[in-house]
């Protein structure tokens, strides 16, 4: 396993040994208005999130307001619309940017976001943006990357859909344009997307592979796949997140509420700390039962210089006589002083 290097976020470090990053993704669960979207991130930071995340586009930065058949949906979630249409729907407009900025920072929470286009980059400059965020379908696009990276904030790329080769393009980008603080995300771009389609075995390849930081992107509807990832090595956990899941926004149905976020920030923090080290000493919950642990005791009343036999002595608990594996020695020897039922075996009454 290579070694991975941490880094930081507005003040909190992120890697293998700090507890997880959980970064609540707002994306279109705004669902057109300003107040909802104030109120997740309200949520987010109630719940124990570390971050909430923004989506930075406009329809006409992102595709083409074109009906051919190339720009039309056919199935999921979002069938019947063009991707303008999609887009138009669930963008975030440009000028809620700065008060969701000064609300998040309000309530105690990193806001940050995915940027779609250079445009959208330098808005997110003008608000101080402490990272940013490459969605797992613009994982391809190397010039956004680069320019992403010459801001030389952190960054963290999805990898939806993108097979090794293109991971690795993609972090070249990033590097080769001045980015030093760099994670990858884990994903599956199935909206909801089913927790078979995982494999999070991939998590520790990417660890040893690519040598970053590196979470998961989760599109599931609960929390199992997230928090099991972290078992495997995640450091940054990414889930989409809602006031209503039935709201019925392009989003909602794949989002988590927020009595489940709040479950998946203890989970997460409970999983981390109970992964913890390589360790075979005592630990502190376990010292007062030491007494309980099994160990020899004399069964029967002897007499200084009388034999200790097998029927002498039994392993019981507790464990205040000397260790079971010591039998052997002391069968055969003699009481060295009066013995009574129920008396630990210590060596100083034996001959």
């Amino acid at each position: 396993m290579r070694k991975v290097n941490s880094f930081k976020i507005d003040g909190r470090s992120i890697g293998p040994n700090h507890p997880p990053y959980i970064i609540a993704e707002l994306s279109a669960n705004h669902n057109g208005s300003i107040e909802t979207a104030f109120k997740i991130i309200e949520g987010a930071s109630k719940a124990g999130a570390d971050a909430i995340k923004l989506q930075t586009y406009r329809p006409d930065t992102i595709t083409l307001d074109c009906n051919t058949e190339d720009f039309r949906i056919d199935s999921g979630l979002w069938a019947g619309k063009t991707l303008y249409e999609l887009y138009s729907e669930a963008y975030m407009p440009w000028d809620w940017h700065a008060p969701l900025f000064e609300h998040a920072r309000k309530n105690g929470i990193t806001i940050f976001s995915s940027p779609f286009d250079n445009t959208a980059v330098d808005l997110l400059e003008d608000l101080n943006a402490p990272a940013y965020k490459i969605a797992s379908f613009e994982a391809v696009d190397l010039p956004l990357i680069r320019y992403v990276a010459s801001t030389g904030k952190p960054m963290i790329i999805s990898t939806g859909m993108a097979d090794a080769e293109e991971i690795q393009a993609a972090i070249e980008a990033a590097k080769s344009a001045g980015c030093s603080d760099l994670a990858i995300l884990h994903c599956v771009s199935g909206y909801p997307a089913p927790p078979s389609d995982y494999n999070l075995h991939t998590i520790p390849d990417m660890i040893k592979r690519f040598g970053l930081v590196t979470g998961l992107s989760d599109h599931t509807i609960d929390n199992t796949t997230a928090i099991t990832s972290i078992a495997l090595g995640a450091s940054i956990i990414e889930k989409h997140f809602t006031l209503n899941r039935n709201g019925g926004g392009p989003d909602d149905s794949f989002s988590i509420e927020p009595q489940e976020l709040t479950t998946l920030c203890r989970g997460a923090q409970i999983t981390w700390e109970a992964l913890g080290k390589v360790n075979y000493e005592r630990k502190p919950s376990e010292l007062g039962n030491v007494r309980f642990r099994r160990s020899l005791y004399f069964v029967n009343d002897l007499k200084p210089g009388e034999i200790i036999t097998e029927h002498s002595v039994r392993s019981v608990r507790p464990g205040f006589g000397i260790e079971p594996k010591h039998m052997d020695d002391i069968i055969g020897k003699k009481a060295k002083v009066p013995i009574s039922f129920g008396t630990p075996v210590k060596w100083e009454v034996i001959e």
